[in-house]
This record gives structure tokens, sequence and C-alpha cells, in this order.
């Protein structure tokens, strides 16, 4: 038996492919998403519909994005749920979610999309920073991802974990681990385990920053020299006088700095920017 054949489709390497089969963690996820018919669910990367055929259950329409066009063709011929299911044939990271909403009139009807999926890991940061474009449009998002992905969205300052992706999902979404599920949930079963983590895009942003290149651009220079104190790793960017200035001790690292930290940086960057244009 092939281990990467499941359900009658074979895993397709380029696409990350790995089937969600475990009966007792879909509940858990579905029962987390908790799918209602007020509200425009979207899935991205359905499959072979491990999560799209419970949630489908219990309300009458759901909008699936799926890039395999064997996947698309069987979920829009699905023996009794094709009639509920808008099936786009797309890439998620590619797609226009602005277009989406304005097509079905989502502002009129006083909802944001509510994203799940098991996503390609081998995508899944990209296309993260690809939907925090989105997030005012967005309620809440649930997505299986490879644990370390997991512990790096919701890490705090002073760990490991905490990095790039942990300040700019942060910077858009509260974040909360759901639940751990073990690589034998799938087939073929991943080399590493998976987890299940909430993500709700703030109302209102707490450290908003002017300009977003900025706050990439710092946090990236911060943590690729992760070792080196801010007084180096940032030198290219701030002198000792800007930094001490921003009240940021010179011998911190990347990982001691909140996110207020980095938003207070980014801001410094736009306004000189801003003024250089000016003269």
């Amino acid at each position: 038996m092939n281990l990467k054949t499941h359900l009658g489709h074979t895993a397709r390497k380029r696409f990350g492919q790995n089937f969600l089969h475990d009966n007792h963690i879909i509940q858990q996820i579905v029962m987390s998403i908790a799918p209602r018919n007020d509200q425009f669910l979207l899935e991205i990367g359905p499959g072979l519909g491990a999560l799209t055929e419970p949630v489908a259950e219990q309300v009458d329409h759901l909008t699936v994005i799926e890039l395999d066009r064997d996947l698309a063709h069987r979920l829009r011929h699905h023996p009794f749920l094709h009639h509920k299911l808008n099936v786009i044939e797309a890439d998620a990271m590619q797609f226009d979610f602005s277009t989406l909403y304005q097509s079905e009139n989502l502002a009129e009807k006083n909802q944001k999309f509510r994203l799940f999926g098991n996503l390609p890991y081998n995508i899944s940061t990209p296309l993260m920073f690809h939907l925090f474009k989105y997030h005012h449009l967005i309620q809440d998002m649930h997505f299986m991802l490879q644990k370390e992905v997991v512990k790096r969205l919701c890490a705090a300052p002073n760990s490991k974990a905490y990095g790039r992706l942990t300040i700019m999902a942060q910077y858009f979404c509260q974040v909360f681990p759901v639940l751990e599920v073990p690589p034998s949930a799938f087939k073929p079963a991943p080399k590493v385990d998976s987890a299940v983590v909430r993500l709700v895009p703030h109302q209102q942003l707490p450290y908003p920053v002017k300009d977003l290149y900025w706050l990439n651009l710092v946090c990236t220079q911060a943590f690729n020299q992760r070792r080196k104190t801010l007084r180096n790793a940032l030198s290219t960017l701030f002198s000792v006088e800007n930094l001490t200035a921003l009240n940021i001790d010179l011998n911190a690292r990347a990982e001691n700095l909140s996110i207020a930290d980095y938003a207070r940086l980014a801001n410094w960057l736009a306004d000189q920017a801003s003024d250089n244009l000016k003269e």
C-alpha cells in the first residue's frame, strides 16, 4: 500500500500535502471553529475534505480555495456537499481577498472572513504574512501548522522562539494555541509534530506603525543577528545616541524587546525618512 495515498488521492510533494484523518482531532478542530450560518467561512487548502465535510455539515454554504486541480474537481463533484461549496481554484498566496470581500458584499452583511485550514507547512509562514495584509477583513483564523511555528507565533519576549514572525503576527492578532496534533493523525505522516492555532485580528492595532516597511526592516535586521547586542545589530540604522534617546538598552538583544519597542523604532525610522524627503 502506498503510504502517500489516501482516499484514492496521492499526496503531491510540491503542494506539501499531508491529509488529516484522525476523527477525534478533526472534531476538536471543528468545535474550536464553531461554524455558524451567519458567518462567511473560508477554508484554505481543503484537500480531501477532512475539515470541509464536518464544517459544511453544520452550515449551508462554504467557500474553499484549492490549488490542486484534481482536488478542486473532486470537491465540485462531492456526492453530498457540492451544492454547498463554492470552490475557488487558486493559489492562496497570490489571492486577492479584498476582491472576494467586495464581490460577496460582506461589508453590507456586516460580516468578515472566518478562515481555517490545514496549511502546507512549506508555505505557512509566507501565507500568513500575505493574510495579515487583510487583517481588517478577517474575524478569526484557525490553522493547523508545524508545532514549532505555533510556538513562534505564541512566544513572549526573552525566549528563543520569539522572532520576526512573533512580532508581525502579534502586531496584527491575538494568538491562542488550541491543541497539539501528532504525526499519526496524517497520511502521509509528516516528520514533525503539528498544532492548531487561533489568530484573532485586533479591532484596533495596539502599537500602530506609520509604515510596515520600517517595522519589517528593523525586525529583520535585529533577528538576523540575534546573538549580537542591539548596539551592533542595528548600527546601520541607529546611532548609540538614537537608541539611548528611544529608551533601548544598548546591551539588549533582539529577543529582549517588546512589540511596543519595535513599533517605536519603526516609527522613528519612518519619521527620519519623511524628514529626509522634505529636505
